[in-house]
């Protein structure tokens, strides 16, 4: 076996075998601990299949898939932006507070909110494009100080005496009209209710696999990721690469939070979910920034914290289920890693076979 193909396998089996080894760790310390692994992962599909937690799993799914696709746009040019958590949470929030104005009435309420989330993420993410690309400032920092510059906002802009409401004890934004709110549907009786806006997260991934595998655009991000001194040669600018990349994932960013917005809490409160921004990451990185990948990626991540709760019924303390997940991008980093380096050192050797032995010149 070649070292290119091996390097190639390693790297289309990289969740895989970082999904197993994460599973044997819980294993291991589920051992330690005097519980059964088999009775624990026989409890966590029993919970799963129910028609209550399908429903929870369907939501979650497309929630997390949404956040992967904002990371992975940037990803894929080479470019980390970790502020897709501080994007969809101011997004979420004034695009809340519009809705909750009533300025169109019914669906187009929605459309309205929609459109405002999308372009409050990308705004939001287009200061760290700026910033890097004028200055130089790294994406990683500005978009880290972003996170904490949006929630500060939104803790200002959430006071009573600015934008803020104050119902059933709990402070946010107007409620949106329950009329603008998107009915779900259950997929099974007596279960819960999967969002309206879930189909949104299918899409996004047909678009993002059209746009990064099938048009010109993808091709320039594809090729900038890969150097981006090659692709200015190509004729792509990669400050353009740059800004455009991540106002695309800022306005995907945007819309993480909509679905939630809209189908069940009705307006941004202090309650509102937060870290979805962060599992994206880890959601894209095991899926390999594929739309596809992600998919498989973010049901299993959604399945993991459904199972938080019903392993605390078997004795076991739900922090199991974040050791699973941190240990799952772990090793896809480090499988992914090695599998960049054999590649490279496949062809470093195929170009000393190509140019054959040096000759010495007297």
């Amino acid at each position: 076996m070649s070292v290119t193909f091996s390097a190639r396998l390693l790297m289309l089996l990289a969740p895989v075998i970082a999904v197993a080894f994460a599973a044997c760790c819980a294993a291991g310390i589920l051992l330690l601990i005097g519980a059964s692994p088999i009775d624990a992962l026989q409890a966590m599909l029993t919970n799963a299949l129910s028609p209550t937690s399908s429903g929870i799993i369907v939501n979650a799914t497309a929630t997390y898939y949404l956040a992967a696709v904002a990371a992975a746009v940037a990803f894929r040019i080479g470019l980390f932006n970790i502020g897709t958590e501080g994007q969809y949470k101011i997004a979420a929030f004034i695009a809340g507070a519009v809705g909750g104005l009533g300025i169109l009435p019914g669906i187009a309420n929605d459309v309205l909110i929609i459109a405002v989330a999308i372009l409050v993420g990308a705004a939001w993410a287009g200061i760290a494009a700026v910033l890097r690309v004028w200055r130089g400032v790294s994406e990683v920092i500005s978009t880290i100080a972003l996170n904490f510059v949006a929630l500060g906002l939104i803790s200002y802009l959430l006071l009573p005496t600015v934008l803020g409401t104050e119902s059933n004890g709990s402070i946010g934004t107007k409620p949106i009209a329950p009329e603008s709110l998107l009915p779900g549907w259950t997929l099974a009786a007596q279960g819960a209710s999967v969002w309206g806006l879930v189909p949104l997260a299918v899409v996004i991934g047909i678009a993002f696999a059209i746009l990064m595998e099938r048009s010109v655009l993808g091709f320039e991000f594809r090729a900038t990721g890969m150097s981006a001194t090659a692709a200015t040669f190509a004729g792509a600018s990669s400050k353009r690469m740059i800004i455009t990349s991540m106002l695309i994932s800022g306005g995907v960013a945007g819309l993480i939070g909509i679905p939630t917005l809209l189908g069940t809490t009705g307006s941004y409160t202090l309650s509102f979910p937060t870290g979805l921004g962060f599992i994206g990451v880890a959601v894209a990185l095991l899926g390999r920034n594929r739309a596809g990948g992600m998919v498989v990626a973010a049901l299993l991540f959604a399945f993991l914290d459904n199972s938080s709760n019903v392993l605390q019924l078997q004795g076991v303390n739900a922090e199991i289920v974040r050791i699973m997940e941190g240990i799952i991008v772990l090793a896809v980093l480090v499988a992914t890693r090695i599998a960049r380096r054999l590649a490279l050192a496949a062809q470093t050797r195929a170009v000393r076979a190509a140019s054959g032995p040096l000759e010495v010149v007297k």
